[in-house]
């Protein structure tokens, strides 16, 4: 019966991607508590319920709006099934546990920041306050050893941030700093190393790729929180076993 429980969370996690693409969408505008139903952006039509079902809507329509016929996002499929996975996969490292909230909170922001940087190239400062809570009052209960890891991790990667914010003269955002930030705090110093670490190589490896395929120019703006988001997951689900692999170096 176990595969029912990675089915739950699959399914929980697509669902919950389903509202993470509106609450990425809608926070940066402002109008995340609007009443307004949702609609399409091409010819405005109030979307129906049956429209709305994560995944399946859209493979139903073709990725095409049943009213003009132009393209869906695929942002919103993809994150939606990026969810369900990630969910399933903390269930399969973590089981039920207190370690298991926290892959799950911290998977639920990584894919918010997603949503928000990649469309409107913005880390809201609403988004990362709301997790804030979250994550200190799960450090204060599952601390880390030393117990002061987490604080040499936010202080740390802040004051390393604003030396490159002030090096590169704003090639690095105020946003991508207190994303960092709040990452050091909930993962401690060793882990954020890690996490500044991987995001620099999948930034790097990926830009070059879009400017070689054309797809990006030498001075196209590209967001980074996705990068950050990426390697925060990396490091979650495979942290210990890269650290373990560096190690058996020396």
């Amino acid at each position: 019966m176990e595969w029912m429980y990675y089915l739950f969370f699959f399914v929980f996690g697509v669902i919950l991607g389903s509202f993470f693409n509106v609450v990425g969408l809608r926070v940066p505008e402002g109008n995340f508590l609007s009443s307004n139903r949702s609609f399409c952006p091409n010819c405005k039509k109030t979307l129906q319920w049956y429209e709305l079902i994560p995944v399946f809507s859209y493979l139903i329509q073709m990725g095409k709006c049943r009213g003009c016929y132009q393209s869906i996002k695929k942002l919103y499929p993809i994150i939606e099934i990026l969810t369900g996975i990630c969910f399933a996969v903390s269930y399969y490292f973590y089981e039920i546990s207190l370690s298991l909230l926290f892959a799950l909170l911290v998977t639920s922001l990584a894919i918010i920041i997603i949503v928000t940087d990649s469309t409107y190239y913005l880390i809201p400062n609403k988004i990362l306050l709301f997790f804030v809570p979250f994550l200190v009052v799960y450090r204060i209960f599952v601390p880390i050893d030393p117990w002061w890891s987490p604080l040499a991790g936010a202080v740390g990667i802040f004051i390393l941030m604003v030396i490159i914010i002030f090096v590169s003269n704003g090639g690095m955002g105020a946003g991508d700093m207190k994303y960092y930030t709040l990452l050091g705090l909930a993962f401690g110093y060793v882990d954020i190393l890690l996490i500044f670490f991987l995001s620099t190589l999948y930034g790097t490896v990926i830009s070059i790729m879009l400017i070689i395929t054309g797809k990006a120019g030498r001075k196209s703006e590209i967001p980074f929180g996705p990068y950050i988001s990426i390697a925060t997951i990396t490091v979650l689900f495979f942290g210990e076993h890269i650290k373990n692999w560096y190690l058996s170096f020396f």
